[in-house]
């Protein structure tokens, strides 16, 4: 599973609860059954357990009591030793004595990912009743937790799995090559080790946690991933990004802060109100303050610190606007002040930047979460509420916003966009952000992080409406950032529509992680659109508080869709909603398709070949009648293994490695011999193995990554490899004498790319600096010979990508002009002549290629049509053409491999025009197949 199925196989952990039961004639929904337990999946303990008043033990804090009645029910419950295991979070408390205890699970000292439970008590008088509990306590983790590898092996490996990813995501990638000097280039990327954590598949996978982050040399956006890396293998088994944008995953990047904001001057005066325009020409107050050392009113609030919290707890917005985006992610920016005006009328340059906006919205939405749900600022507890504003991307207009964990910063907008703060549901989306980190935490990725969007664009949303006393019922109540637009209409200008109508059969996508974080954006809106729905039913009090009383008492950091049903449905239960306002509920969600099991219904019209194979960054490959592939086991918790198994599905798959706790990934095969790269903590290996059978043998060793790029034809072996600072190697060499072997590039001013292999050639791309010029250029190598023959020369400033080889031709991917989104599919002959474009880079059939495979017969790119909004037709998606005949004929003949929805990825090539490839259009990945195109999709 190319980037799909990493997380997709820890929330592929994910429970579906029962939803409530029948009503009682009198229209009152009947009390659930005492004790009713709805059992987790793969655990003993229950996801869901409703309907009790139990005692908890007496006396100490809610934490003690909540793990005290746990151990108390060890039958029901089977956690051991709470004492132990469960670590305490913060305790919610509510009107009426309600106690929201979230313990966090520990594995033998380790911390488990998304291992969360939550118990919910009343307190009166002293004493205390459990009334509910629910999440994930995961009781099949066995894994010993004294670690294989170092923490600096750790990081290592981390930064070079992050730029090996950025590499392959990367094409174009000429700039970055150019201007990435080796060791300057290596300083963009930074690991930091965050400690040891345990991911919950089966008996558990010991990890090392890495957080990366840095700027893409290409693009200069910033970057920061999630890394988890195998602690014994050294292996990245797990990589998101840490992002909570407002925008999808086209526009640029945030995550996780750890820095502090710079504390405010003791010299002020008490809170004053200020006045100022918004950009959409309205006149607000402002609770401002005056700041004595700077002799300015600043746009600090301190009106809204509840008593006792102590001083310094505000509401501030900060003049950001000298700063990129790079600057301010993870890290306070270095010399902001908050935005100042020498008077209480704040003016123009206020306005424009967003700060007016941003500073109004905020107590908007701190009053809105304080005045309907009690809760004092986002964590509950009166922190600091800090908005930057006027951010911008290295100098360029930054279209986005986001939440970084401490803070919101807000884009500076471009001609058409306004800074991002205009938009009030973008304010409470971004807020919205920091109230679940503080409560669900739900993981910002595939189906938890699309309901965490979700829930962001509910509250924004919700917050709007109100503001601007708009209907539920509006046609245009549920678009969201509609007033963020100068000159479009606000559906023209919204990101994207609650009222969508989108639903889990028809339109949920299944995505890789590299493509908006596994979907959080694109599939947002059916969980939203649901939540939508019954407020348009139910009223929007009411619906409000279902939603908030889930969030913060029901949901745990892995759930899904079904998770989320099923919390909003005990939500109503909990509040006494009547049976029929139940029903509508119900109704909204299986409207959207949010029903459990749902994702068993999603169809494919590809051939399944091996399926679940729950791996991450890895490939398939395919050739002379077979495939090969990495699979781990049904858990997704051991290493790789690579399996070899006919195009065709006839046979039984063989299993081609050994077990010995390596990850052996990225195999290639030519229908006699299997090629693989094994994954340990001394470096990687290049493996091979006669599909036949007889022992492993090993090619060559490398202390660093080795790239995906692994070809095998007959006698011939070919690989890229990464030196230090990720600058690319090329090597081939000899199946039966591996010390016969040609090394290319892997320097600072020479390096090569994108290397594939048939009928004892060899092709590849190469960048060299002549006299301080680039030159770029597609290179053949017969290898018998050694002879060397430049098939083209690339002109002043094209970028070339991956290759592709057969009996007769060199194909190869080339972008001409990086500006228009799209790429060129070439073709030539072995002597450099007969050069034509199958599908040109401009025009109305093209396409923005990025991958391909090669048979005698056809040739297949991995490809997004030029869009910059992501949406199902504009995902990677498979095109076949045909590899002879005309360019007229290819362009006008190529056709569509597969319809399935999601992204399709890792494609190879087999016998005439079958394609093999990823696909996890049901939310885990498969190996697929078909015999040929299907031509067209509707």
């Amino acid at each position: 599973m190319t980037g799909a199925a990493a997380l997709i196989s820890v929330a592929a952990l994910v429970v579906s609860a029962a939803p409530a039961g029948a009503a009682d004639p009198a229209g009152q929904a009947p009390p659930p059954s005492p004790g009713e337990v709805i059992p987790g999946q793969d655990t003993a303990t229950p996801a869901l357990v409703r309907g009790i008043r139990e005692q908890a033990p007496a006396g100490g804090s809610a934490a003690t009591a909540a793990r005290g009645y746990l151990e108390s029910k060890e039958s029901r419950y089977r956690i051991e030793e709470p004492a132990r295991d469960l670590v305490p979070l913060p305790t919610a408390t509510g009107a009426g004595g309600q106690e929201t205890v979230r313990l966090q699970q520990k594995h033998r000292g380790v911390p488990v990912l998304g291992g969360q439970y939550v118990v919910r008590m009343e307190r009166k008088n002293g004493e205390r009743v459990v009334t509910g509990t629910s999440g994930k306590y995961f009781t099949a983790l066995r894994t010993a937790t004294e670690p294989g590898i170092g923490e600096d092996l750790a990081v290592e490996r981390a930064v070079d799995a992050v730029r090996d990813d950025l590499n392959k995501r990367r094409f174009p990638q000429r700039a970055a090559e150019e201007r990435d000097d080796g060791e300057a280039g290596a300083a963009k990327l930074k690991g930091t080790f965050r400690g040891l954590v345990v991911l919950p598949t089966g008996p558990g996978v010991l990890t090392r946690h890495v957080t990366v982050r840095g700027s893409d040399p290409a693009s200069g956006e910033p970057v920061l991933r999630e890394v988890y890396i195998d602690a014994r293998a050294g292996y990245p088994v797990l990589t998101y990004s840490g992002i909570k944008t407002f925008g999808g995953a086209a526009q640029s990047t945030a995550t996780t802060a750890t820095g502090t904001r710079p504390a405010a001057k003791a010299e002020a005066e008490a809170g004053e109100k200020g006045s100022g325009v918004k950009l959409d020409g309205r006149s607000v107050a402002l609770d401002v303050e005056r700041d004595t050392w700077r002799e300015q009113y600043v746009l600090r609030d301190t009106t809204r610190i509840p008593d006792g919290e102590g001083y310094g707890r505000t509401l501030s917005t900060w003049d950001a606007r000298d700063k990129s985006v790079g600057e301010v992610i993870g890290q306070w920016p270095p010399g902001i002040q908050e935005f100042g005006s020498p008077n209480l009328a704040f003016g123009g340059d206020a306005t424009e930047a967003g700060a007016v906006d941003a500073h109004w919205g905020g107590a908007q939405v701190f009053d809105y979460f304080k005045n309907k749900h009690g809760r004092t600022s986002l964590d509950g507890h009166g922190m600091t509420v800090n908005s930057l504003v006027g951010v911008t991307n290295g100098g360029q207009p930054y279209v986005n916003a986001f939440w970084d964990g401490q803070k919101m910063v807000y884009g500076n907008g471009d001609a058409e966009y306004k800074p991002l703060s205009a938009g009030l549901d973008v304010v409470g989306h971004e807020m919205t952000h920091g109230v679940v980190e503080h409560t669900a935490a739900l993981v910002y990725a595939g189906q938890s992080g699309a309901m965490n969007e979700a829930i962001a664009d509910y509250f924004g949303n919700a917050i709007e409406t109100e503001a601007y006393q708009i209907p539920t019922d509006d046609p245009d109540s549920g678009l969201v950032g509609d007033r963020l637009c100068r000159t479009k209409t606000p559906r023209e200008c919204a990101f994207r529509d609650l009222n969508d109508g989108r639903n889990t059969a028809k339109h949920f996508l299944g995505v890789g992680f590299g493509t908006d974080n596994g979907g959080v954006h694109l599939n947002s809106t059916i969980f939203a659109g649901a939540l939508w729905d019954a407020r348009e039913d139910l009223g929007a009090t009411l619906t409000d508080k279902l939603v908030y009383r889930a969030l913060t008492q029901y949901l745990t950091p892995l759930d899904g869709f079904t998770e989320g049903r099923a919390a909003v449905l005990a939500a109503a239960e909990d509040l006494g909603v009547t049976a029929a306002d139940q029903k509508a509920l119900q109704r909204a969600f299986n409207a959207h398709g949010i029903v459990p099991g749902w994702e068993l219904a999603l169809g494919v019209d590809s051939d399944t070949l091996l399926d679940r194979i729950n791996t991450y960054d890895t490939r398939l490959g395919a050739g002379g009648g077979w495939w090969a592939a990495s699979k781990s086991n049904e858990e997704g918790s051991e290493p790789y293994s690579v399996w070899a198994g006919r195009t065709d599905g006839t046979g039984s798959p063989k299993l081609m490695s050994p077990n010995d706790g390596r990850y052996h990934v990225n195999p290639a095969t030519d229908g006699k011999t299997v090629v693989w790269q094994a994954v340990g903590p001394t470096g990687t290996e290049i493996l091979a193995r006669p599909l036949a059978g007889g022992p492993v043998k090993k090619l060559a060793q490398h202390s660093r990554g080795v790239g995906d790029a692994v070809s095998v034809d007959g006698d011939v072996v070919t690989y890229q490899y990464y030196n230090h600072g990720g600058r690319r190697g090329v090597v081939y060499l000899s199946l039966r004498d591996p010390a016969n072997r040609t090394s290319v590039g892997g320097g600072t001013y020479h390096r090569a790319y994108f290397p594939s292999a048939s009928d004892g050639k060899v092709v590849y791309q190469e960048m060299k600096r002549v006299r301080a010029v680039y030159e770029w250029s597609t290179v053949l190598v017969d290898v018998a010979t050694g002879e060397r023959t430049r098939i083209q020369s690339a002109a002043p400033g094209a970028s070339l990508g991956p290759t592709g080889i057969n009996g007769k031709k060199v194909f190869w991917l080339v972008d001409e002009n990086g500006a228009d989104g799209a790429t060129t599919l070439r073709r030539a002959d072995f002597d450099g002549s007969g050069v034509a474009d199958l599908s040109p880079e401009t025009g109305p059939h093209a396409l923005n290629a990025y991958d391909l495979t090669v048979s005698d017969d056809a040739v297949t790119v991995g490809a997004r049509l030029p869009d910059t909004e992501y949406r199902n037709e504009t995902l990677a998606k498979l095109w076949q053409f045909a590899a002879d005949g005309s360019p007229k004929d290819d362009a006008t003949r190529r056709g569509r491999v597969s319809c399935n929805r999601g992204e399709q990825l890792s494609a190879a090539a087999g016998v005439g025009s079958r394609v093999l490839w990823l696909d996890a259009t049901t939310g885990v990945s498969d190996v697929v197949t078909r015999a040929r195109p299907t031509g067209r999709c509707g």
